[in-house]
């Protein structure tokens, strides 16, 4: 039986293992967040591992992987046990909000396509804000742009696109925006042309590939081209003050 869309502990998208193989994505924009990958690190929503394998290179002192759903978390529990993560890396079942003071405060904080599921995100970035050591970043990437919300955003629990000035108002107050930068320029033309000529719901395995392997790489040079300023994806790298 689906969980219900308003419970936050089971996730009910399936898409996480389509994504698993856009590898040459996950290393462009993590090329953008390596440098603040130092540390203690808290992922938060970190699925089935795909982002914490291609980020977490064991240079780290901690990184905690932070998960609701206790299905997808055990996919963390095998990676852990079967030495395929740094031994670095740990999991906690639950959200940020349950998550124990004794934790303590974090160098850098992860939401890599996650805040768009949560319904008040300003909220939750304020909780975020107050884990973060001084000097401590908050390393974000969303899907970008309203207008290309689609039937596959609603069946995978998105509440929202964001545009840089909509993902700018939710950053907590007295941060210090180091990055906020729109990716994949081509690849939005390609989202635009299925949501006004091809309208599919979903994405092959196939379509994921051709993204991953063909558009991305030339996104990689025009992006530098249009100085960041279009873009599928929006990243931000917002900073606690020392």
């Amino acid at each position: 039986m689906p969980a219900p869309a308003n419970d936050t502990s089971h996730y009910i998208g399936d898409e996480l293992a389509l994504f698993e193989h856009a590898t040459h994505w996950k290393a462009y924009y993590g090329n953008r967040l390596r440098p603040y990958l130092r540390g203690r690190v808290l992922e938060v929503g970190a699925g089935i591992g795909g982002t914490t394998r291609t980020l977490c290179d064991g240079s780290q002192s901690d990184w905690l992987c932070l998960e609701p759903d206790a299905s997808l978390a055990g996919r963390i529990t095998q990676l852990i046990g079967q030495k395929e993560l740094p031994d670095c890396c740990r999991l906690h079942v639950g959200t940020l909000e349950d998550l124990s003071e004794t934790e303590g405060l974090f160098d850098a904080i992860l939401y890599i396509d996650v805040i768009e599921h949560i319904e008040d995100d300003a909220a939750e970035l304020r909780r975020a804000y107050a884990r973060l050591a001084p000097g401590g970043t908050i390393l974000i990437v969303v899907p970008a742009h309203q207008w290309l919300y689609s039937p596959f955003d609603k069946a995978i629990g998105h509440f929202r696109r964001y545009s840089r000035p909509m993902l700018r108002r939710v950053l907590p107050a007295g941060s210090i925006t180091r990055q906020l930068v729109y990716l994949d320029s081509v690849g939005l033309l390609a989202s635009a042309a299925n949501k006004l000529l091809l309208r599919q719901s979903y994405p092959t395995l196939a379509q994921i590939k051709f993204w991953d392997r063909t558009i991305v790489p030339v996104s990689k040079i025009a992006d530098r081209v249009v100085g960041f300023s279009l873009g599928k994806s929006v990243l931000a790298v917002v900073q606690k003050p020392d």
